[in-house]
């Protein structure tokens, strides 16, 4: 029995019409949806759980969602949450780590080059593993870019709720398995995002706020991803590289941020049926062990070759929501701009690889 229903059953005709009238509403549902991320970060931070602002309240709305709750975010309250994380993960630049951009073109090749093996050996597990057609197992494994995944299902006629579930599942997985394996690495995520130093005034960060939403919307018409959040980022970097005001983000504004990022992540179950997920759980679990697989090889010899952290240069390469993994680099310590950079070199080569594999005939 789907959750909504027996959240309301024994109410009367017209209690039943205007419960669910108001869990409709945008407002109504972001607060009820914010709600269940607070008990989530709460349970989470109860049992110790690393990064817990961000962990507990994924899983938590992603049950609620499958449990029948219409969980979402309303867009003002998302684009908030874009900007200040953005303007948390720029406070990070400095000028020694801006001078190790000279090194990052090798991991951006090796990226362009683990994303296309990815898609290839992704393809190939969901056809001889679990059924899917040949177009929609291309678009199943993809690692990320789910928005232009979800318009290529679209508007190809594709099975567009297998293919969002399968995908829903590797996002879920990594945003809940990733900061567990750094633990096993060794990185300590005690401080859990908290920034250490001095926080911004509050008249500096409304001016970096308003220049982040005007650099968000050049971005947005230049059709970068993920806009605000790499709009905000941009802002603070040059600002701190620029000499300015030295600072960080506050804590009341960051942790609030981390909570509606992962209620954002789990939204992406609401009218999932348990049925649908169960149908292509075997599949998601199958082609995040790949892409994991595939990544964590290729991120140890970066690493090497770069002298940087192994568990920095996986999240750099972990096929995983480009705004959790940037945000993520934040706790885990990670130089900022490598880690979007690289994230955003992925989404790109997904954009030229996708339409590109989508038309070669079904027998290549």
């Amino acid at each position: 029995m789907r959750f909504s229903r027996w959240l309301c059953k024994g109410l009367g005709g017209s209690d039943l019409r205007m419960m669910r009238a108001w869990m409709d509403t945008n407002t109504a549902g972001t607060v009820l949806t914010l709600g269940v991320a607070f008990v989530g970060a709460l349970l989470a931070w109860g049992v110790q759980a690393p990064v817990y602002m961000l962990t507990g309240p994924a899983a938590a709305v992603s049950l609620a969602g499958l449990m029948g709750l219409r969980v979402h975010v309303a867009a003002p309250l998302r684009d908030v949450c874009f900007v200040v994380l953005g303007l948390t993960v720029g406070a990070g630049f400095s000028p020694e780590a801006f001078a190790t951009m000279l090194r990052w073109p090798l991991a951006f090749a090796v990226m362009a080059v683990l994303t296309w093996g990815v898609m290839v050996a992704c393809r190939a597990v969901l056809v001889r593993g679990f059924g899917f057609a040949r177009h929609s197992a291309l678009l199943a494994g993809a690692p990320g870019h789910l928005s232009f995944v979800i318009a290529m299902a679209e508007s190809g006629g594709r099975d567009v709720v297998r293919i969002s579930v399968t995908q829903s599942v590797r996002l879920l997985l990594l945003t809940l398995v990733v900061p567990f394996v750094a633990l096993a690495m060794g990185v300590d995520l005690s401080a859990a995002a908290l920034a250490q130093g001095p926080s911004w005034p509050l008249w500096l960060l409304a001016a970096l706020a308003a220049f982040a939403i005007v650099a968000g919307h050049l971005f947005k018409r230049w059709r970068v991803p993920a806009p605000l959040l790499i709009g905000a980022m941009t802002v603070a970097g040059a600002w701190q590289l620029g000499g300015g005001w030295p600072g960080v983000m506050p804590d009341w504004l960051v942790l609030p941020a981390y909570l509606v990022l992962g209620a954002l992540i789990g939204t992406r179950f609401s009218d999932v049926s348990a049925r649908e997920l169960m149908r292509n759980l075997g599949a998601g679990l199958a082609i995040t062990g790949v892409a994991v697989a595939f990544s964590g090889a290729a991120a140890l010899g970066v690493a090497w070759a770069l002298g940087m952290a192994p568990s920095h240069v996986l999240l750099a390469f972990a096929p995983g929501g480009l705004e959790t993994m940037i945000a993520m680099g934040v706790v885990m310590g990670a130089v900022p701009g490598f880690v979007a950079a690289c994230h955003i070199t992925r989404l790109m080569v997904l954009s030229v690889l996708l339409p590109v594999m989508a038309r070669k005939p079904a027998e290549d």
